[in-house]
């Protein structure tokens, strides 16, 4: 009985001692954690604004560009994301900080065209910053290549103007020691065509006058050769050149005109214009159109004797006649006067 009851008073303290315990440390725990609904609270009010950047890939056609890659970085530096384009030519960023982010271009997803360069993106707190990106097309690299027509030799100096045929000239080459030039020629479509005109030859040659036309695509190569003739050399005037001075022919001269007797006035006209038929310096002597009126130049001799006759005989009749009159009033041997 006594057994009993001191089994029974062992568990009476026991229990109590537990139920002691448990009520002295809930009431501590309580009040050391804050209430969840509190925490989320903070939280929510402490994490800044997130921003996002969607990019648009296009074409000059307008065009989207599907697999486009591209690189952001942030102020630091570090990859902030990366990615390419979907089926539409789009891609975004989430969950960016506000700030300034550095965007690179890694490939244009097409083998027409280009990259752009890289350029800077400004994220704003809760908004999205939307970028469309134009991908030029890929240029056109022309080589230029000018030799001589009948040698092949390479010719330095020449210069060629390369256009789309109209008055802009993107594409301007000139030719180096080895007669060759290159350079990149700008596209604004997947396939154009081309005008390559020569503007000046090299020295001792030709311009090659007619212009060549070719048709180029994005991203591809294109040769253009020009072979110029030389020019010909401008030939000095030699002694077999010079114009001759002498008549080509003398008019004739008359077997019945006397060498020595002297010319009257016709004759001397007619020697002066003889003398100016002559060619002096460059002239040349043009042949006579047909032949002269008949002057009477040719009997001036024998008019000049006639005159002489009739003098003499005039001089002789004069002197008889003289003499008759004399005879007459002279006096007879009576000295009478009749």
């Amino acid at each position: 009985m006594h057994v009993r009851f001191v089994g029974s008073a062992v568990r009476t303290v026991t229990v109590a001692a537990a139920l002691t315990s448990m009520a002295t440390w809930a009431p501590v725990a309580n009040a050391a954690e804050p209430a969840p609904s509190a925490s989320a609270a903070l939280a929510e009010t402490s994490a800044p604004d997130l921003g996002s950047v969607e990019i648009t890939a296009k074409s000059p056609a307008d065009e989207v560009l599907p697999g486009a890659a591209f690189l952001l970085l942030d102020s630091h530096g570090q990859q902030a994301g990366v990615g390419n384009t979907d089926a539409q030519g789009k891609l975004v960023f989430p969950g960016l900080a506000p700030g300034v982010y550095r965007l690179k271009e890694t490939s244009s997803g097409s083998p027409l065209h280009g990259i752009v360069s890289d350029q800077d993106v400004i994220v704003t707190p809760g908004a999205a910053t939307r970028l469309t990106i134009t991908d030029p097309f890929k240029t056109v690299t022309v080589h230029l290549q000018v030799r001589d027509r009948e040698t092949g030799k390479p010719l330095q100096g020449a210069r060629v103007n390369i256009g789309t045929g109209d008055t802009s000239t993107p594409l301007t080459l000139t030719t180096g020691a080895a007669g060759t030039a290159a350079g990149d020629l700008p596209m604004s479509s997947r396939k154009s065509e081309f005008s390559a005109t020569q503007i000046k030859a090299p020295a001792g040659y030709a311009r090659y006058t007619p212009s060549k036309t070719f048709t180029a695509r994005p991203g591809t190569s294109v040769t253009v050769t020009f072979t110029n003739a030389q020019q010909a050399a401008r030939s000095q005037p030699g002694s077999a050149d010079q114009p001759t001075h002498e008549p080509a022919s003398r008019p004739p001269v008359h077997a019945d005109r006397p060498s020595t007797a002297p010319r009257p006035s016709v004759s001397a006209t007619r020697s002066s214009s003889t003398a100016a038929a002559v060619p002096t310096g460059d002239e040349t002597p043009k042949a006579p159109g047909g032949s002269l009126a008949h002057t009477g130049a040719d009997a001036t001799p024998w008019i000049a004797a006639s005159a002489g006759l009739l003098t003499a005989v005039g001089a002789i009749t004069l002197f008889i006649a003289r003499r008759r009159m004399t005879n007459r009033f002279e006096p007879d041997d009576g000295g009478a006067i009749t």
